[in-house]
C-alpha cells in the first residue's frame, strides 16, 4: 500500500481523536496540515512556536504512539513551524524543527540554527526563547491576605478568595468574579489571590493582566499576524486574573478571543478570576455567552465598609506603617469617609505627611481639615445608569418610561438631557449609552446632544432643566 503524508495523518488524528477531549483535538490538532511523508519521517505544519511547544510538552507521547502505529518502531516526526517575518517580506518563514517523539523519556534538547531570523519569540509579554519560560505574574506582593481586613461588606468574597487559593481550578468558583464600585479593594483582591497561589504553588503559571492591556495586546496581535501566538500563550496560564472586565464592553474582537481562551482555560481545570465595577446582570455590551460564562462560577460583590470595618481598616494601615494615632481621630475620620477603601487610606497618608511635613502632633482639627479638603476633592463616580435615574426623578418618571419609544414631548426632553450628561459626564462610548438608554444608537446619542446644546441657547425654561440637573448630577 502506497501511504501519502495525508493518508498517514488522517489515521493518526483518527487515533488522537479517540484519545483526548473533543475540545483539546479541535484546540490542538485541527489546525496541523500534514506535508510530507519521506521514508518513516512524517512533515507536519504547525502555525507558531507556541502551538510547536505546547504539542512536545503535552502530546509527545500520543503523537509518539500514533506514529509507531502508522510507520513503525523508526518513525520520526518533524514540524514545519511558521515564523513571522519581521523584514520587508509579507511571507513567513518555515523554519523545520526535528520531534523529539524519537525517545519520549529522554526528550532531546531541540536548538533551531536560523541566521535570516534574528527575533525573539513574539508573544504578548516579549518572553524569549523556543522552550516555555518562566512567565513573570505582574502580582504586587503588597496586595496580599494579610493586609486585606475583612468585614461583613467583604466576607464573602474573601472567603471564596481564600478556597480559590487553596484550591486553584479545583472548587466550583471558576471563574471567580468580584465585582463592587470604586476603591473598594476588587483589586487588592485578586492580587491577594494570586499572590498566596504562588507561594502555595510555585510551580504553576499565574498571570495578572488589566481588561485595557489585554485588548491592546490582542490589536497588535491582530496587526502582525500573531494572533495565534496570542491565543495560545494564554492558553498556556494555570491561573489567568483580568481586572476590570467591564472595559471589554464594546470591543467585539477582544471578547471574541477571550470567550475562546476562557473555554479552553475551563475545559482544562485552569483557574479563571475576574473583576469588575458591575455585575454580570449590569454589564452592558458584552456577548451573551460570555456573560453566562461569568455566571458558570461565582460573583461575589465587595460593598462599602461598615463603620467596624472602617476602623479596622485605618488601624491596620497605621500599625504596617508603625505609626501610633490617637483613638478618637481614627473614630472621627472613620465616621466621616464612608465611601471607600482608598479614600481612607488616601486620608491617613495626608496626615501623616502633614505631621511629619509640618512637625504637627495629630489632631481632631487637623484630621477635619484633611478631611473636608478630601472630601470636597473627590470626584465621586457617575455612571449612566445613576443619571437616568437623576433624571427620571427630576421629571417625575421612571425610567422605564424614560427608555421607552414613546414620542410624547416631556419624556424625549428627559431621554435626549439623559443622553446628553452621559456623554458629558461619563466615559462610555456613544453606542454604550445608545444601548443603555433604550437600546437606541449612536447616531441618535449625538443628535440627542446637538438638541440640547441647541435648546439651552433658545429655551430658558430648558436651561433651567440642564442647570438643575447639573447640579443634582456633579455633586
Amino acid at each position: 500500500m502506497n501511504y501519502t503524508a495525508d493518508s498517514v495523518w488522517t489515521e493518526c488524528l483518527s487515533f488522537i481523536k479517540d484519545n483526548i477531549k473533543p475540545q483539546a483535538y479541535k484546540t490542538w490538532f485541527e489546525p496541523i496540515k500534514p506535508v510530507k511523508l519521506s521514508g518513516e519521517a512524517l512533515t507536519i505544519q504547525v502555525p507558531s512556536k507556541f502551538f510547536y511547544e505546547w504539542l512536545e510538552e503535552h502530546y509527545i507521547k500520543l503523537l509518539r504512539v500514533a506514529l509507531v502505529r502508522q510507520l513503525g518502531n523508526d518513525a520520526k516526526l518533524i514540524y514545519d513551524v511558521k515564523m513571522e517575518n519581521s523584514y520587508s517580506s509579507n511571507r513567513p518563514q518555515i523554519v523545520k524543527i526535528p520531534s523529539s517523539n524519537r525517545d519520549p523519556l529522554k526528550p532531546q534538547n531541540v536548538t533551531v540554527s536560523l541566521e535570516s531570523d534574528k527575533r525573539e519569540l513574539r508573544n504578548p509579554f516579549i518572553i524569549p526563547g523556543l522552550q516555555k519560560v518562566k512567565i513573570e505574574s505582574q502580582l504586587n506582593p503588597n496586595y496580599n491576605f494579610a493586609n486585606f481586613v475583612e468585614g461583613d461588606s467583604n466576607r464573602l468574597a474573601r472567603s471564596a478568595g481564600m478556597a480559590v487559593s487553596n484550591k486553584p481550578g479545583g472548587t466550583s468558583f471558576n471563574p471567580l468574579l468580584i465585582y463592587g464600585g470604586v476603591g473598594l479593594g476588587k483589586t487588592h483582591l485578586v492580587h491577594a489571590i494570586g499572590v498566596q497561589i504562588k507561594d502555595k504553588y510555585p510551580d504553576k503559571t499565574v498571570l495578572y493582566i488589566s481588561s485595557e492591556k489585554f485588548s491592546q495586546q490582542y490589536i497588535d496581535s491582530v496587526r502582525s499576524n500573531t494572533r495565534n501566538d496570542f491565543i495560545h500563550f494564554y492558553q498556556m496560564i494555570d491561573v489567568l486574573i483580568i481586572d476590570d472586565v467591564q472595559f471589554f464592553s464594546g470591543k467585539a474582537g477582544t471578547q471574541d478571543v477571550f470567550f475562546h481562551i476562557f473555554n479552553h482555560l475551563h475545559q482544562n481545570g485552569k483557574q479563571v478570576i475576574l473583576s469588575s465595577d458591575k455585575a454580570p446582570v449590569d454589564m452592558q455590551d458584552i456577548e451573551q455567552r460570555l456573560l453566562s460564562r461569568f455566571k458558570w462560577g461565582l460573583s461575589a460583590e465587595l460593598q462599602a465598609p461598615d463603620y467596624e470595618t472602617r476602623v479596622s481598616i485605618l488601624q491596620n494601615k497605621l500599625f504596617r506603617d508603625g505609626v501610633e494615632m490617637p483613638e478618637d481621630i481614627v473614630a472621627y475620620i472613620a465616621k466621616n469617609i464612608k465611601s471607600n477603601v482608598r479614600e481612607l487610606e488616601g486620608v491617613i497618608i495626608s496626615m501623616i505627611a502633614q505631621a511629619s511635613f509640618n512637625k504637627k502632633e495629630f489632631s481632631i482639627e487637623l484630621a477635619k481639615q484633611i478631611v473636608d479638603k478630601f472630601v470636597k476633592n473627590t470626584k465621586k463616580e457617575v455612571s449612566v445608569d445613576f443619571i437616568q435615574k437623576e433624571v427620571s426623578k427630576y421629571f417625575d418618571m421612571d425610567v422605564a418610561t424614560l427608555q421607552s419609544k414613546t414620542r410624547k414631548r416631556h419624556v424625549v426632553q428627559a431621554r435626549q438631557l439623559a443622553m446628553y450628561f452621559a456623554k458629558r459626564l461619563t466615559k462610555a462610548s456613544l453606542a454604550s449609552i445608545g444601548s443603555q438608554i433604550g437600546h437606541r444608537d449612536h447616531a441618535t446619542v449625538l443628535h440627542a446632544c446637538k438638541t440640547v446644546d441647541n435648546l439651552t441657547e433658545t429655551d430658558k425654561q430648558f436651561k433651567k432643566y440642564v442647570d438643575d440637573l447639573m447640579k443634582k448630577l456633579s455633586f
